[in-house]
């Protein structure tokens, strides 16, 4: 999918990039029923608290209500179209089950409007079935994986990504991530086949400060453009590094410093991503 790109008649749209939209079928409204109303908190937590800085504003969105389980197990879908989902960077696909039920899936790269799917683990190996990961031979490239059976797909959602199955011992899988890092999973856990589309999102060029407004963006101030007061790293005559190693304003350090305290899960993780 390429990307389309503007003549400089501003300034603007001198580096701007944005999806062609190519792989787009249905430019309209997605099926009302599948939506449900998107709260925003804006950075704020339960007690009204900001714990996440400089977002907030952005395009009013709706939801759009994704199947992450597949356990229509044996019914076939008929893929119906691929829509634009503004709450993430993967397309969407609307699934027409022959039952009469409509669910939205994450769209994998190479799905087609017409392409009939199915779950289960007798479900053929082609792009977009599900199936638990015992059923998916070695080697595999998978999408939509999930960490702990039947409590639906965590793992490798966004535009691009992909897994692959590595080994089999036992009643676990060893599952490479798109870091890099190389973990267990249960082999009733689910997965998808293929890789998640969109594959060109990573190149989009944002090009102007407005549109990261309409994501819901607000702009970043540096810590060394901060007074003294505000920020460990500011003050100083004229420019200044900050005079100390980068840290946040509330002193914890930004570079080589370990921040993941979940040892739980040590017992799942077979290599590191950093290693």
């Amino acid at each position: 999918m390429p990307l389309k790109s503007f003549r400089p008649i501003t300034p603007t749209l001198r580096y701007k990039t944005v999806s062609d939209f190519a792989d787009v079928t249905q430019s309209n409204e997605p099926v009302r029923r599948l939506t449900e109303k998107l709260h925003r908190p804006g950075g704020r937590n339960n007690q009204g608290h900001a714990t996440s800085r400089y977002k907030g504003g952005g395009h009013r969105r709706r939801f759009r209500t994704i199947d992450f389980r597949r356990d229509k197990t044996g019914i076939p879908a008929r893929v119906a179209s691929i829509e634009y989902d503004p709450n993430r960077s993967a397309r969407i696909a609307l699934l027409n089950y022959v039952d009469g039920e409509k669910r939205y899936i994450v769209a994998p790269l190479g799905l087609n409007v017409g392409d009939t799917l199915s779950s289960g683990n007798d479900a053929d190996i082609v792009t977009g079935n599900a199936m638990a990961l015992r059923a998916v031979p070695l080697g595999t490239s998978i999408h939509s994986v999930e960490i702990f059976p039947n409590r639906g797909a965590r793992i490798a959602r966004s535009a691009g990504t992909m897994c692959q199955l590595m080994a089999k011992e036992g009643d676990y899988a060893q599952v490479r991530l798109p870091s890099g890092e190389v973990r267990k999973f249960h082999l009733d856990c689910k997965c998808v086949i293929g890789q998640v589309g969109n594959i060109d999102h990573e190149n989009i060029v944002i090009g102007k400060a407005g549109r990261s407004r309409w994501l819901g963006i607000r702009p970043h101030v540096r810590g060394v453009a901060k007074n003294p007061v505000d920020h460990p790293m500011g003050g100083g005559e004229g420019k200044s590094s900050g005079g100390r190693h980068p840290c946040s304003p509330w002193g914890q350090p930004a570079k080589g410093y370990k921040t993941r305290r979940n040892k739980a899960s040590n017992k799942w993780i077979v290599r590191r991503r950093k290693k």
